[in-house]
């Protein structure tokens, strides 16, 4: 015979509800004994009849389990409250951010010269006044660019003009040694000549024929 399925209510009949009362007490206790042992778990239970009887299981004693109980509930309110209140701060911070990225587009349109219409003549000389400021920025850094470019320039012509100095100094060396080198040869072609001249003049001079 199929077992029905009980109907999740109250029992109206006082017997029946005390039976039903016991039977899944006891097996609520076995229960929790078996969780404790089988699982290496910290369990409590406890029960109160509806006449007001306790029934109590603990793997650990029931004061020093409530009192873990307390603290962990404890923390954890800590926990969701911090939680809570970073991300309240969070979401303060991403309004003041999302306000803040609007401002600036709104001053960078300005300042780009859209939407001039809504701006007072008080805004509008704030307005020039940080442009003539930003100006004045760029006009610095734009001189101080220059005078380091020139500055460089000049470094490589310094370069440029000791490398010139440097070869010319080469080539005039080079030129001294080839002319030094030409003497010699011609000097040497001179004494050959001298002594080749010596050597076919042989014996008494011979007369000349009017």
């Amino acid at each position: 015979m199929v077992r029905g399925k009980t109907q999740m209510k109250r029992i109206e009949n006082e017997t029946s509800r005390q039976v039903t009362f016991s039977k899944r007490r006891n097996g609520l206790l076995k229960k929790a004994f078996e969780l404790s042992v089988l699982c290496d778990a910290e369990v409590a239970l406890i029960i109160f009849s509806p006449r007001g009887k306790l029934y109590e299981f603990s793997s650990s004693g029931i004061n020093k389990t409530v009192e873990r109980y307390q603290r962990k509930v404890k923390d954890l309110d800590r926990s969701t409250k911090g939680k809570q209140e970073n991300t309240q701060h969070m979401k303060e911070g991403d309004i003041s951010i999302a306000t803040k990225i609007k401002h600036l587009e709104i001053s960078k349109r300005k300042l780009l010269g859209d939407e001039l219409d809504t701006c007072a003549l008080d805004e509008l000389q704030q307005l020039e006044n940080q442009i003539e400021r930003s100006l004045n920025k760029i006009r610095a850094r734009k001189s101080e660019l220059f005078k380091e470019r020139i500055a460089k320039l000049r470094e490589e012509e310094k370069c440029l003009l000791e490398e010139n100095r440097r070869l010319r100094e080469q080539c005039r060396i080079e030129q001294e040694r080839s002319i030094s080198k030409e003497k010699v040869e011609q000097v040497t072609e001179r004494r050959d000549e001298e002594e080749v001249e010596t050597e076919l003049f042989i014996g008494r001079p011979k007369r000349r024929v009017p």
